[in-house]
């Protein structure tokens, strides 16, 4: 009875190990929906003295969106220039989704 127990167990753990991976696979790869930003350059960063300068090869009127680490909008701007007020955020990690024209980008921002 003990042999019957062991063997079938020992066959359990067989077909586990011996049987291979099912993996999906895709003939597509994912496609990209963003259009980056060319010559995004955004400084300073860490921020410190509450303006931020943003610019772009184009240089654009640019909609900026701040959010906090959490997800929640902050802050919304249509930036015509290069300069964006920051001082009305507190110290931190900000994310800033910014489109020019149909191009599109994400960056990090950080307010010491």
């Amino acid at each position: 009875m003990k042999q019957k127990y062991l063997f079938i167990f020992s066959l359990f753990c067989f077909l586990i190990v011996a049987t291979p991976a099912i993996a999906q696979e895709s003939d597509r790869a994912p496609q990209r929906t963003e259009i980056p930003i060319d010559g995004l350059s955004i400084y300073p960063n860490p921020v410190t003295g509450g303006k931020v300068y943003i610019s772009s090869t184009k240089n654009q009127e640019k909609m900026i969106e701040i959010y906090n680490v959490l997800g929640k909008p902050v802050q919304k701007t249509r930036l015509r220039g290069r300069e964006m007020d920051v001082s009305s955020l507190t110290p931190g990690i900000y994310i800033l989704k910014i489109q020019e024209g149909k191009a599109k980008a994400t960056r990090k921002l950080v307010v010491k």
